[in-house]
């Protein structure tokens, strides 16, 4: 395919991936708000769409009050990110392979254009899953960001099963 062929299949490609979706685990409340609610930490946690047995942990700090209660706070763009094996590693679908990595999980952070997002990468040499979570927003960007490692090792007597890379 040439030219706008092929910039369309790549973003209808891009629209068909899907991306995780986070189940509340838990909060601590940091600030009390007289109207509104609380300012907390919440805790969530999703699987990874492509490979079984992997599940990612991010917490991240949520503003209180009426605008964080109807949703339209703009989040700060702190995260933390711990993913780790919680069954047999198993590839549902091919996985990227490039430096580009896989985004897995995409959240909103603001009423505009700040997203929250969780990047997956395939270290071949260590047999090492990689997920990097950042903040972006559309106007400058932000450097914070975490990183974590899944090592691929077996579960019990289950060995992980065969990597699958996108050609």
């Amino acid at each position: 395919m040439r030219g706008w062929q092929g910039a369309v299949a790549a973003v209808l490609a891009l629209c068909a991936t899907p991306l995780a979706r986070a189940d509340e685990i838990g909060r601590v409340d940091t600030a009390f708000n007289w109207v509104g609610a609380n300012k907390h930490i919440a805790i969530e946690a999703f699987d990874d769409p492509k490979v079984a047995g992997v599940t990612c942990y991010l917490s991240m700090a949520r503003k209180g009050g009426i605008s964080g209660a109807v949703g339209v706070a703009e989040e700060t763009s702190d995260a933390s990110i711990a993913c780790r094996q919680v069954g047999p590693i198993s590839f549902l679908t091919p996985i990227a392979s490039d430096e580009d990595g896989e985004e897995v999980f995409r959240e909103s952070r603001s009423f505009f254009f700040k997203k929250l997002r969780v990047v997956r990468f395939w270290d071949a040499k260590r047999n090492v899953l990689v997920y990097l979570t950042y903040s972006d927003k559309l106007i400058d960007g932000s450097p914070k960001n975490a990183i974590t490692a899944v090592a691929l090792m077996p579960w019990g007597a289950t060995p992980p099963g065969p990597v699958k890379l996108e050609r």
